[in-house]
């Protein structure tokens, strides 16, 4: 069992080792989903390719890409870090 303390602010840090199975890092987004008895979920946000559009304005693609394009590009790469 991992365990951490609530700061008199209501913060937690969350292990690293709980980081390290949720692949999760600076900036990255935790959903706590509120369970029964007591119990809360914690996951990561999985935000859709489309919520990146216009972050990079400075940069232009040789080629355009579709949004359907970059989310299979993006389910890849994750798949392929889940496996490591």
């Amino acid at each position: 069992m991992i365990t951490s303390t609530v700061t008199s602010k209501g913060q937690v840090t969350i292990p690293k080792a709980i980081r390290d199975f949720l692949k999760v890092g600076k900036y990255d987004k935790i959903v706590f989903i509120p369970l029964e008895e007591g119990k809360v979920m914690m996951t990561t946000k999985q935000a859709p390719a489309s919520d990146l559009f216009g972050m990079l304005k400075h940069r232009k693609p040789k080629k355009p890409v579709s949004v359907e394009d970059m989310e299979a590009e993006i389910h890849t790469r994750r798949s392929e870090r889940e496996k490591n």
